[in-house]
């Protein structure tokens, strides 16, 4: 009798255990979904200002509409979430408002930062990933728009918010959102130009006779107090460089800086 309740023990036990390794096999851990967007998305690496860009890393394409980015000085990004086939901002996104006026100075509110709302296959850069208990957050970034670059955070949840699931699900829900544009088609977004092999050198020329250089053309572009920043575009074409110091904002050309104050010229150095 003994025997025949050892037998069912043994038995109830084995098939204990496989259940329990089918269910394991069914779901996953934040360490191996971390370590799998890790090895997927190549991070941008930006200043301490979020003005520029340091390191390029991927570029990322948005493949559902709705997603809302602030302009780089807001203090905090907004907040977005992948819900129902599409991107919005939600409660979490009312709250994140609340906290950036409560960041802003003078009794400032999120409304007084530039807004950008991104449509579907727009492109932006990936600065992090954090892999939480009910889904992936990811920090992104945007390159400029009228000299304005955005920023944002989109949490994408995982289907059942209720139990972390495997890795090759997570990672089915993250690419309906967003994908990784192919390296051939990132050069018209990636701030770093190609590397290029020196030229092979060329015998030296013939000596010339001394000629007078040409005056300098009459009509030569400057910069005049007051300009907006359409006309100095319009002078100099776009800046090497720009960033945003509170009111003001800076435009960097090879040979000089251009200083604006609320939109119109008020420095060069």
């Amino acid at each position: 009798m003994k025997q025949v309740q050892w037998f069912c023990l043994l038995v109830v036990a084995a098939l204990t255990s496989m259940g329990s390794l089918s269910l394991a096999a069914q779901t996953g851990d934040t360490v191996s979904i971390q370590q799998e967007l890790n090895s997927r998305f190549r991070l941008t690496k930006i200043t301490a200002d979020r003005s520029d860009i340091v390191t390029a890393g991927d570029v990322l394409v948005i493949r559902k509409p709705g997603l809302m980015m602030y302009a780089v000085f807001s203090p905090l990004p907004p907040s977005n979430t992948y819900k129902n086939g599409k991107i919005g901002q939600g409660w979490g996104g009312f709250g994140k408002d609340l906290a950036i006026g409560m960041a802003t100075p003078g009794g400032g509110s999120a409304a007084d930062y530039p807004h950008r709302q991104f449509v579907t296959d727009e492109k932006c850069w990936v600065t992090g990933i954090q892999v939480q208990k009910d889904g992936v957050l990811f920090q992104l970034y945007s390159d400029p728009f009228d000299n304005v670059r955005y920023y944002a955070n989109l949490k994408i949840p995982f289907p059942d918010k209720k139990s972390i699931p495997s890795t090759s699900i997570a990672m089915q829900t993250v690419d309906e959102v967003l994908g990784v544009v192919p390296a051939d088609d990132q050069g018209g977004q990636s701030s770093a130009p190609p590397s290029m092999a020196a030229p092979a050198a060329l015998p030296a020329p013939a000596p010339m006779p001394d000629i007078a250089p040409p005056p300098p053309p009459a009509d030569a572009p400057t910069v005049a107090l007051g300009q907006t920043k359409a006309q100095v575009i319009a002078a100099f074409g776009q800046p090497v460089k720009t960033a945003k110091e509170g009111i003001k904002d800076i435009f960097y050309y090879t040979d000089m800086k251009v200083i604006f104050t609320n939109g119109k010229v008020s420095d060069v150095e």
